[in-house]
């Protein structure tokens, strides 16, 4: 039985192509809690690919991006003692694609929070597939407020 990542618990209404539990059409991450960090395994699907058999790297920068995001928005939730995490953006991200990625495997996902303020986290990120990095990123996500067109979007 798969545990209840992050994104089912506290915005399992999100739309967002990433991390959205309701967008049937979308990656569907599920990231869980670590020492310092979230992880999530990923399988993805033959219409992932950017050639035969290898994952499309703008797939891998979603992957990264959305579990960056939201491995800020835990940390900021749980650093302020907060009930549910606030809507985090990114300001900021780079992936480095180290070799290609196979779709027929299950990858690792993991992100680690590399400093953490009061609105924002920088988060490092690696994808790995049989135990070989395949991608490694950096991000800067910040916390919005009322008035941002992302404010609601996890209610």
């Amino acid at each position: 039985m798969e545990e209840t990542g992050v994104q089912r618990q506290y915005a399992p209404t999100s739309i967002c192509f990433g991390c959205g539990p309701a967008n049937e059409k979308g990656l569907r991450i599920n990231s869980v809690r670590i020492e310092n960090g979230l992880s999530l395994e990923y399988v993805p699907e033959p219409h992932h690919q950017a050639f035969p058999g290898m994952i499309n790297g703008g797939i891998i920068g979603t992957l990264l991006d959305c579990h960056g995001n939201w491995t800020a928005a835990v940390a900021l939730m749980d650093a302020q003692g907060l009930e549910e995490p606030p809507c985090t953006v990114t300001a900021s991200y780079t992936v480095h694609l180290r070799r290609p990625t196979p779709v027929d495997i299950p990858l690792k996902v993991t992100s680690q929070i590399k400093d953490l303020s009061e609105d924002r986290a920088e988060i490092e990120l690696l994808l790995e597939a049989n135990g070989k990095v395949c991608a490694t990123g950096s991000g800067l996500f910040v916390a919005v407020k009322e008035g941002h067109p992302a404010y609601h979007r996890w209610s």
